[in-house]
């Protein structure tokens, strides 16, 4: 019998709330979940630890992007399955994988979808599940991180992010399996497990969640014009055709540059480096998704 477990950004909202969600599992016929609520995303993996010491084996995870991101680095390897109820920002996962922005049809799903086994990737020392990078990104969402998303949503990161379009490019090293593949100026490095970033824009053609393959991408945008085209490029599919991109596929990465500065994980902010080492972890967390969304099931 499975044992379910509710995880929840207590400062994240989805439709009704929280209230509403113990009404909708009540109704479903889960009546005494085990029930975590933090007010920070960094405390959710003790929580999740916490719930599967007591056994549970169906964890909904309630927050955003950085909220799953914290959870799946805690289950990594472990029989659980999660189950993601999109109260973020951007929910950038949750489109991926085609799980409803939804309260009532996400619960639907967590409870009666077919189950996806996704990989993940690595990034000096965390897991992550959409995308991961250095540069202009993490400036971004470093910046964006200080309170505005809650007060502006999705428009934090366009204000942030017009703060940085004049930063300078910086000598940067990428190494693409044991291999020097770019090696040059670079105004940001994306490290994607998925293609979506929003928005309608699909920024990697060739990504899905469980290829056994991250895709990188390099831009060497300088200034708000070459940021435009680069940007319109992506809006409009295939960025990689773009002159100011270069995009690959890998299994490890590592990406060095000339001066520390800030990554980020799934839009949340980590602090300066000049190194970054990251590898694809294949087939590492189950997902319950849509059944007409599941490419592969692994009830484990």
């Amino acid at each position: 019998m499975t044992s379910v477990a509710v995880i929840a950004h207590s400062g994240k909202v989805l439709g009704a709330g929280l209230g509403r969600l113990r009404d909708v599992l009540t109704e479903q016929g889960v009546t005494d979940p085990i029930w975590l609520e933090v007010p920070k995303s960094r405390k959710m993996p003790a929580r999740v630890r916490e719930a599967m010491k007591a056994g549970a084996d169906l964890i909904f995870i309630w927050g955003g992007d950085g909220s799953v991101q914290r959870c799946i680095d805690a289950i990594v390897g472990s029989p659980v399955t999660l189950a993601i109820l999109p109260a973020g920002t951007a929910n950038l996962l949750a489109n991926n994988l085609g799980i409803p922005i939804d309260l009532d049809q996400a619960v639907e799903v967590g409870l009666h979808g077919s189950n996806r086994t996704i990989d993940v990737g690595k990034m000096n020392g965390e897991h992550f599940a959409v995308m991961a990078g250095i540069g202009l990104d993490a400036l971004m969402i470093r910046d964006a991180d200080a309170g505005l998303k809650d007060r502006f949503g999705r428009a934090a990161y366009l204000w942030s992010g017009a703060r940085h379009i004049f930063a300078t490019p910086v000598s940067t090293k990428v190494r693409i399996d044991g291999h020097t593949w770019f090696d040059d100026k670079a105004s940001c490095v994306l490290v994607a497990n998925v293609g979506s970033i929003g928005g309608g824009i699909t920024a990697f053609d060739r990504a899905t969640p469980d290829d056994g393959k991250l895709d990188v991408a390099v831009l060497t945008a300088d200034g708000a014009w070459q940021w435009l085209r680069t940007l319109t490029r992506a809006t409009v599919g295939h960025a990689e055709k773009s002159p100011l991109v270069q995009m690959t596929q890998a299994v490890r990465i590592k990406i060095e540059t000339s001066k520390r500065l800030p990554y980020e994980l799934d839009g949340g902010a980590r602090p300066k480096t000049d190194t970054i080492r990251a590898t694809v972890v294949p087939h590492a967390v189950t997902v319950r998704v849509p059944s007409s969304a599941s490419r592969s099931t692994s009830p484990r």
